[in-house]
């Protein structure tokens, strides 16, 4: 990444979906969308430097992009990465609590 590397720039925005809202109750886990190029330490850094809580585990999905049809016209939504957060026992973060 660029040598002014920023954690505000790999963390793009909580994925606040019921599937997701449900993990964060059963399992501590958070689900961001993330940089197309971060890698799982950057992930983890950045979690942990701008929420100030310990992460134990980060999976990171690659989405791929889907083709989307509107009458005879085609076109592609774009593919992003995420990456699946799971925090120390007795940790919460408050991005998804209002959702």
């Amino acid at each position: 990444m660029a040598a002014a590397y920023n954690h505000f720039n790999t963390l793009r925005r909580p994925v606040i979906t019921e599937k997701s809202y449900k993990a964060t109750g059963e399992a501590n886990q958070y689900t961001f969308r993330v940089a197309t190029d971060a890698t799982k330490a950057q992930v983890k850094a950045a979690v942990e430097e701008i929420f100030e809580v310990k992460v134990v585990k980060v999976q990171v999905i690659n989405m791929p992009s889907k083709e989307r049809r509107r009458g005879a016209h085609v076109g592609t939504r774009s593919g992003y990465r995420k990456a699946v957060i799971r925090l120390v026992e007795g940790q919460s973060l408050e991005v998804a609590e209002e959702a």
